[in-house]
């Protein structure tokens, strides 16, 4: 890396986006370098998603947690292997990718056939780039900026650098290549995080089930997912404890569309952190919200297994997936319910009391009727204390992690903008083939689960 250096010579692009070009590029516009594909009745190829992540990838039918694909195949668009398809609702936040197989892709998406001249990864890695993203905005049209459609006629009007091909090809490559290190990277930090994780989070179960003295009794309850508890512990019903704030609002409205809006995948499983805040207005969120104030528990009720519960630190909304959750302090701290709620006992009992197969959940009924045990609010507080201690170490040794990784993915963008931009010559890096392709890490794969369920929800929602 330390041996990159920039092309000879240079000239201007005339884009303001794109500024200087190697001598020997061109720009051309997006029309002369794919052409529109819109191809209907191949009901039997693969499903094909997008991910914000990950670009387009076949939808997995069989796993679980996935939506079920539209009733009519015969209005899906095929897509070609090595086709890019883009979501005309999300190109702004990269929502492209070459497809890996002949498949099918919504009708809300564009399907274009790159030329021979054409290598569709150099412009998925550069129309994934800040910048360019950036001008997708300006050629998008819509009512309001977060339902804006990058359409064929826009898309294709759009200018583009243009290195001849096999250097488009090459370039490609050194960035799949580094990509392949980058994620091995990052993967084992990730790893190293899940085993500081775990042995947090078993600290923390302990003593939030078990108490700080190993040698208390413990008396029996009679319930498979908690059969024992200290004795002198209390032993209350949920809904003796909590209140489930209940009643949605519209966040389009003035007084809700700059609000916080927390959701699941804005909570990192099984920690109670939230790790991302974003506005309901800046999510485009458009259906009923519930309200939640400063100090009050959000809980996800699908998926329980995950265990995505935080804290809110404002006053804000929450996802219409969440429950906004007021313990009751005079019997149980904020804190502790939370990590009450964060348990294996807990989870143990809501996955059991979970609803339907595709998207298991809990309702409001079945948590109400789950019995918690928990001491006085002195020991809660000396529990707490005492975790705080125990954990602050992991917590730092997590910490650093995450902002190598942060540096690490900003160091990749940061590359991938300078050299599919011309601003870093790599022609005379050679590339050495690798069997070894990206990996995502567990959390990373659910998380574009997700990410490819709301953008095909979203695009299908408006055909």
């Amino acid at each position: 890396m330390e041996a990159l250096k920039g092309y000879p010579s240079y000239r201007n692009s005339g884009l303001p986006w794109l500024g200087a070009i190697p001598e020997h590029w061109d720009v051309r516009r997006n029309g002369r370098l794919f052409a529109e594909r819109v191809e209907t009745g191949f009901e039997d190829l693969p499903i094909l998603e997008v991910s914000l992540r990950t670009g387009v990838r076949v939808r997995d039918m069989e796993n679980g947690a996935r939506k079920q694909q539209m009733a009519d195949r015969s209005k899906y668009k095929r897509a070609a292997k090595g086709d890019v398809a883009y979501n005309m609702m999300r190109m702004w936040q990269g929502a492209v990718g070459v497809a890996p197989v002949d498949g099918l892709i919504s009708p809300a998406y564009v399907v274009a056939r790159p030329f021979p001249e054409v290598d569709p990864r150099f412009y998925t890695y550069l129309f994934r780039t800040s910048a360019y993203m950036r001008e997708v905005n300006k050629f998008s049209r819509g009512i309001v900026s977060v339902r804006n459609r990058l359409y064929w006629d826009e898309f294709k009007q759009m200018p583009s650098a243009f290195p001849p091909t096999d250097e488009q090809t090459h370039i490609a490559d050194f960035l799949d290549d580094h990509g392949r290190r980058t994620t091995r990277l990052i993967r084992n930090k990730r790893r190293l995080i899940g085993l500081l994780n775990e042995q947090k989070q078993a600290i923390i179960n302990r003593a939030v089930t078990r108490g700080l003295n190993p040698n208390t009794k413990l008396e029996p309850t009679g319930l498979y997912w908690m059969p024992n508890v200290p004795s002198g512990w209390r032993l209350k019903r949920f809904k003796f404890l909590a209140r489930i704030r209940q009643g949605q609002v519209d966040p389009r409205l003035s007084e809700h569309k700059d609000k916080i809006l927390i959701a699941p995948n804005h909570i990192a499983s099984a920690s109670g952190e939230i790790h991302s805040f974003e506005s309901a207005q800046s999510q485009g969120a458009d259906s009923g919200k519930y309200e939640v104030s400063a100090g009050e528990i959000v809980y996800s009720k699908i998926r329980p297994h995950l265990r995505k519960a935080a804290i809110s630190p404002v006053d804000g909304l929450c996802s219409a997936d969440m429950y906004p959750i007021k313990p009751n302090n005079s019997e149980v701290l904020s804190e502790f319910f939370l990590k009450l709620l964060l348990s294996y006992e807990f989870t143990t009992y809501a996955v059991d009391c979970s609803m339907r197969v595709a998207m298991p959940k809990i309702n409001r009924e079945a948590l109400g009727d789950c019995w918690l045990a928990y001491p006085g609010i002195d020991e809660q507080r000396e529990i707490l204390a005492w975790i705080h201690d125990q954990t602050r170490p992991l917590q730092e040794a997590k910490k650093r992690a995450d902002q190598e990784i942060r540096l690490i993915q900003e160091y990749r963008e940061r590359l991938i903008a300078d050299v599919i931009t011309g601003k870093l010559d790599v022609r005379h890096i050679e590339i050495v083939a690798s069997a070894d392709e990206p990996i995502a890490d567990e959390d990373d794969a659910l998380d574009e689960d997700l990410e490819a369920e709301d953008t095909d929800e979203l695009a299908e929602a408006l055909d």
